[in-house]
Order: structure tokens, then sequence, then C-alpha cells
């Protein structure tokens, strides 16, 4: 796999680069245009300033949400390319299209250093499409703005999409530092973890996590499991979870893993439970075993902070993925505030799987620097765990 360093080796000066960047930020709801967390878009930045300052002419490109393949003003990239623009201390030029008129006239003008952002990927069908021609067609057209093509967006490297598997076979390609990064860090937990290795997971639902469950638990000390999708292995013990997130299918597969786990799966000893989903609702801690029938399960309690964090504190490899409550209200945070703390604490190597779990972490105000690593991809995180191919790997190594 060639990368970033290499590009940059055989001289980039005047020369157009198109870059694969995850511009997919989460936005204010309550403030249209405002962006609630930009690490997304600083962690492109060390690409975007190394061609930068090489004299490069950079053509990026990304997505945004799930427009259905056409344009759509709730996901321009518009407020995107002003906030980076910010970062990097330099106008940033906005197409108003993807591979149209302004698109091309705006990579045609581009001089020695600028920076220009496509608008979102998907308002192109043919990003997304299973249809390997109309994926391709589009491909050609991207492929056809510039002269090489850097891949830096590790959390899309999951997708087979036109700009991240089919733009590689028409450019030569080189690896961002970024998906460099986040390869090497979960190699390192896949194939060499130092024990006792911990994993945390966390969020809605089990069939979410299932594939990434069997995957790790060979390879695990301790398997914590907090969030949402506590309750349905809650139930397959045969507790009562009230109104709590429940999928009934996967209750025999979670009896299953708990008997194949034989102790190392870890559950909560007792959670907040509330009349409804709202920060103001009433609630209280309740033991796991108790969670009464009109009450939902909204985060983990006091004492299984102490138990996770317990367990955290004797590991020296811990990979964490998804929350342990609904931290975005103020009464459920203190679960995942306590567990991210904790894994901030030990004498090894984190990873922090992103998705919410980076997105708590920033939330709540936690020094990142207490944590090994952040991934900028949960999807893509998880499914190399899982030991799935990602495409755009794959086509970075071709």
């Amino acid at each position: 796999m060639k990368t970033l360093d290499d590009l940059l080796g055989e001289g980039v000066t005047g020369r157009r680069v198109l870059v694969r960047a995850d511009l997919n930020v989460p936005f204010d709801k309550n403030e249209a245009g405002r962006i609630s967390d930009d690490g997304r878009i600083r962690a492109v930045l060390p690409t975007l300033i190394a061609l930068r300052d090489a004299g490069a002419r950079v053509i990026l490109c990304s997505h945004l949400g799930r427009p259905k393949g056409a344009p759509d003003p709730k996901f321009t990239l518009a407020p995107v390319s002003a906030r980076l623009g910010e970062l990097l201390g330099t106008p940033v030029v906005f197409a108003e299209d993807t591979v149209g008129d302004s698109a091309k006239a705006a990579a045609d003008a581009l001089t020695d250093g600028q920076v220009l952002l496509l608008e979102n990927l998907r308002f192109n069908a043919g990003e997304t499409s299973k249809d390997d021609a109309v994926r391709g067609a589009f491909a050609d057209e991207l492929a056809g703005l510039a002269e090489f093509y850097v891949d830096d967006a590790f959390g899309a490297v999951h997708r087979k999409h036109a700009s991240v598997y089919d733009v590689a076979a028409r450019l030569p390609h080189y690896a961002g530092g970024l998906v460099l990064k986040e390869v090497e860090v979960l190699r390192k937990v896949t194939e060499t973890p130092e024990q006792p290795y911990v994993v945390v997971l966390g969020g809605s639902k089990v069939s979410d996590k299932l594939a990434v469950i069997q995957a790790l638990l060979p390879k695990v000390d301790k398997l914590l499991v907090g969030g949402g999708m506590c309750f349905t292995f809650l139930k397959a013990q045969g507790h009562e979870v009230g109104k709590s997130l429940l999928e009934a299918e996967m209750i025999s597969t979670c009896a299953d893993l708990l008997e194949q786990a034989q102790g190392r799966i870890v559950l909560p000893v007792d959670v907040v439970a509330a009349t409804e989903f709202s920060a103001d609702a009433e609630h209280s801690t309740v033991a796991a075993d108790a969670i009464p029938a009109d009450r939902l399960g909204l985060d983990i309690g006091p004492k299984s902070v102490a138990l996770f964090a317990e367990t955290i504190g004797s590991a020296k490899t811990v990979f964490w993925n998804g929350p342990m409550g609904v931290f975005e209200l103020a009464p459920f945070a203190a679960g995942t505030r306590g567990v991210a703390e904790a894994i901030t604490k030990i004498d090894g190597f984190s990873v922090v799987g992103g998705g919410d779990s980076a997105a708590a972490v920033r939330t709540l105000g936690i020094d990142e620097s207490g944590f090994g690593h952040i991934s900028t991809g949960g999807g893509a995180s998880l499914e190399y765990l899982e030991g799935k191919t990602l495409p755009g790997v794959s086509a970075l190594e071709s």
C-alpha cells in the first residue's frame, strides 16, 4: 500500500489530488447549519495541510448523511466548507455540484496550495449504486478531475462506493495518514492485544454488535455490555426489563452467548430507570434484576460503573464502542462518563471505536489525550474487528 509520504516524495506541486475524506459530521438539532462536533474535519487536517504546503491543488470530496441520490439542501456540505476554511486558516473553494459544471470549473481554476470541496457525493446516485457500471461511470467523472487519489476516509472504507473503491482503480492511489493509523491500531487490538484484554460495548442493539461479539469473545478476558443492548442480555437471564429497549428475537442468541462466555460477559448490576425517554422524566436507580414494569432503563447505575471501572483498571488493552446510556440527556450521562474516565486511567493501550463513543468523549468534555486512539469510523472499526474485508482498504492495497 502506497502512502501519502510516497506521493509527497514524488512531488505534487501544481498537480491535482483528489482526497476522499469523511466529513459526515453531526449538526445541532436546534440551530440549522451549526456543526455540533467537528472531530472528523479536524482528523483530515494533517493530510490537507501536508498537500497544501507541498503545492498540490487539492480536490476534497465526502458524503454527508443519507440523501437519496439527488441534491437535498438538508445535506449540503456548504457549512463544512466554511468550518474547514476556518480550521485551515485559508478560504476553501466550494463547488455546488459533484462532477458537473461547477466542480469542473472550480477544479480547472485551482492554483497551487488551494483546496476545493465538492458538494455531497451522495447527491449523485452513482456514488452508492450497486450496479458496477453506474458506479463506475461516476468514478470515471470523479477521477477525471484529478491526477492522483488519496483516501483518508477511514469512516467510509467499509463501503463499496464509487469514491472509495472505484476511483482507486482509475488513478495512482495512496493511503492517507488517518487510514494508515486506523488500520495499524485495529490490527494491534485484533492480532496482538496485550492481556488482559477488555472490550466495552454499548449502543442500542445486540444485532448491530453480534458479529463483533462473536469474533472477539474468544480473544478477550472480559466483555462489558452496557447501553440499550444490555437489556436483551438481562432478559435472557430471566429478568424483568420493563419498557427498556428489547430485541425479542435476540434473546435466545444472548442466552447462547452468555453460556459460551462462561462468565466473561459482564452485565450491569444496576440501572437508571425512568418513566419516559426525557431529560425531565422521573427516574431512579434500581437493581438490574428489579426494573419496574412501567419504567425503561436509560443508563447503567453507579454500582455498575464501579464494577466496570474495576475490570477496566486491570486491563492492558481496552477497546470501547458504544455509550453506556443516553449520554445526550444529562440525567443519563453518568454511566458513559464513568466508564470513559476509567479507560483514560489504564496502564496500557486504549481505543475508542468511533461513532457515538467518540462523540460522547467530546460532548462530555473528557480529555482526548487520555485515550491511546480515537477512531473516526465506528462501522468500519467494527467490520474490521469482525474480520471482514474492507473494500476501501483492499482497493488501496491492490
